[in-house]
């Protein structure tokens, strides 16, 4: 899967020099205090890669702000653990990248810092909350993007630019040195332009050998989960692409599937709320004005929720873990990766419309964490719209499912 690293082409030297002035001189709001870091390693597996480094890991010299006016006075005394192994494997760092304060949203506004534009579609968001990591990829700034996923922070901003999206099974990855938004959902993942590049970055990160796999998933399209309130076009694509694998030779049953109705009886939101509230509290200012106030208001209600109460989500939660183990151990769920296209910024002028845009794009791909999965996002383009694809298969099968995609990933090119 690995045998192409496209960037070994280019000159490093001239390119890092290109990108010192494009970064610096960068008119949208991409990064949030720039830097450009040579990689001293010639023969890496990322030898010659450039990549980006979202605002919540620490990067030694540098301020972690998190998207936030409250964190980053004081400079990172060392590397985050995934960005120690991504310099020691020869990749070139850019950041940091902006993204939703304390990476609380699926939408990337920071008001802040500026959010950045679509690159594919004029006056529209690019998704978060790794909003500057999706951009700095889809512009050509970096070949891939080192970013978080909660609850489709990876994979919603790959659909809405055009990328591949990939949230890793959280433990294969090590989140040290990285500011968490939910210990529970948190996953360290990555964005780029093809499967081959994702999978290469995860095997670094997670520092395990490629092993060739044959993948035995049973492909399923849930019918009572994924596609209510869905715009008509994101139908209409979802539809026709699946169409045009089946046309193709790929097996894909349909059907309503029990664990969906349970999934949608849990609390989703209590995890993000009540543990960003313990984490952050001995840290920030949770009342400031200075918090984005979309973000101070769901944090607030993390008040509400008592210990018993989340400790009963939690109890939930590992009951799905299980009952996704037992009852779909061999299975991908295949699903529009967000249910709507990439919205214009215009569309977010009321809390309730954020609240209800927000929601929506990140209903989809918050399954995948919930389930403590795996899940990657392909991008397609249909009238003019780019649209994410989602592949979701349980924790530990990473291997299995970047093999899957690579495979619909080349299906995908005829439609």
């Amino acid at each position: 899967m690995m045998d192409s690293k496209h960037w070994s082409e280019r000159g490093l030297d001239t390119h890092l020099d290109k990108l010192k002035s494009e970064v610096t001189a960068c008119s949208e709001p991409i990064f949030i205090a720039p830097f450009v870091e040579s990689s001293v390693s010639k023969d890496g597996a990322l030898s010659g890669a450039v990549v980006s480094v979202k605002a919540t890991f620490d990067v030694a010299g540098h301020p972690t702000t998190m998207g936030s006016k409250l964190l980053g006075q004081k400079h990172a005394e060392k590397d985050a653990d995934a960005v120690a192994f991504l310099r020691a494997a020869g990749a070139s760092l850019i950041g940091h990248t902006n993204m939703t304060e304390l990476a609380y949203s699926g939408v990337g506004l920071n008001p802040h810092f500026g959010t950045p534009e679509n690159p594919l579609k004029q006056g529209r968001i690019p998704g978060g909350s790794t909003s500057g990591g999706a951009v700095s990829v889809a512009t050509g700034l970096a070949d891939i993007a080192l970013g978080t996923d909660t609850g489709g922070s990876l994979r919603i901003p790959a659909a809405f630019c055009g990328l591949v999206g990939f949230k890793p099974s959280q433990q294969s990855v090590s989140s040290k040195g990285c500011l968490p938004l939910s210990q529970s959902l948190d996953s360290i993942g990555v964005m780029a332009n093809s499967v081959n590049d994702c999978s290469l970055a995860w095997h670094v990160l997670s520092d395990k050998k490629e092993e060739h796999v044959d993948h035995d998933f049973v492909l399923k399209v849930p019918t009572n989960f994924g596609m209510d309130e869905a715009s008509s076009i994101v139908r209409e694509a979802f539809d026709s692409v699946i169409k045009s694998l089946q046309d193709q030779g790929l097996k894909i049953e349909r059907g309503s599937y029990p664990i969906f109705e349970a999934y949608q009886q849990l609390p989703v939101w209590q995890f993000s709320a009540v543990e960003s509230r313990r984490y952050f509290a001995s840290l920030i200012d949770l009342e400031s004005d200075l918090l984005d106030p979309r973000v101070r208001q769901r944090i607030a209600r993390g008040k509400g929720v008592t210990d018993a109460e989340f400790s009963n989500t939690q109890r939930l939660r590992h009951d799905l873990i299980e009952r996704m183990s037992a009852e779909e151990a061999n299975t991908v769920f295949i699903m529009p990766t967000v249910a709507c296209i990439a919205p214009d910024f215009s569309d977010f002028a009321t809390d309730e419309d954020f609240n209800r845009i927000n929601l929506l794009c990140l209903r989809n791909t918050s399954f995948a964490n919930v389930i403590d999965g795996c899940s990657l996002s392909l991008p397609f383009t249909y009238q003019g719209e780019p649209i994410g694809l989602m592949l979701t298969a349980k924790n530990g099968d990473d291997q299995k499912l970047l093999s899957l995609a690579q495979t619909i990933e080349r299906l995908l090119c005829s439609f």
